[in-house]
């Protein structure tokens, strides 16, 4: 057993369990996200609960949080199978950080930084379906949803390994259970749209 890797592994957990939302909404407001809108702790939410520089710097931390590992791992041409665990587990750190008792966010972000380094090809079609998504319906929950459920496709069509298949299928799965909410509002129709009254609303 390699030891190292499954450190390697753990300390992807500890990387992707970091609440970048949270923090950066504490450092540059003085709010909580988890006490405002939604009170989920991703871009979404940190954007309500924030402001547009708080949402983007989320953005950008929730997707370098998965990115950096998985791509160091690449870099270093290790096996598939690692390659795979690493990315599982920065995105398990998201959705369940051990810091804050295991409630995280829904996973977007995170998932895109961990298939761009391993999957490019597929993460960036995923990634301009999910901007047209959202220019044709309005609705990021929506876009994020469908975007995850397709993500396997793309891996499968571009030509992705068994691992990388086999984690594209645990994204989704996540996500989409993470969206549950989000899921029920858009069949009642009261899941708000951009542009549209989002106080109080679940985000993405």
């Amino acid at each position: 057993m390699n030891f190292t890797l499954l450190g390697a592994v753990f300390a992807s957990y500890l990387i992707g369990a970091i609440p970048f939302g949270l923090v950066l909404s504490r450092l540059m407001t003085d709010r909580d996200p988890r006490e405002h809108g939604s009170g989920n702790i991703g871009a979404t939410n940190a954007m309500r609960t924030g402001g547009k520089t708080v949402g983007i710097l989320t953005l950008v931390a929730d997707i370098a949080k998965s990115l950096l590992p998985v791509g160091l791992a690449v870099w270093m041409d290790l096996p598939e199978i690692w390659i795979a665990a690493i990315a599982t587990a920065t995105f398990v750190g998201h959705l369940y950080p051990v810091y804050l008792g295991f409630k995280g966010g829904k996973g977007v972000a995170t998932m895109l930084g961990a298939m761009l380094p391993w999957q490019p090809l597929a993460a960036g079609i995923g990634f301009f379906l999910w901007l047209v998504l959202i220019m044709i319906s309005r609705y990021v929950s929506l876009s994020s949803v469908i975007a995850a459920l397709v993500l396997p496709f793309l891996v499968w069509w571009t030509g992705g390994s068994i691992p990388a298949l086999i984690v594209s299928m645990i994204f989704a799965s996540l996500v989409t259970l993470k969206h549950a909410s989000n899921i029920r509002r858009l069949i009642d129709g009261t899941e708000p749209a951009i542009g549209k009254d989002r106080k109080a609303s679940p985000d993405a």
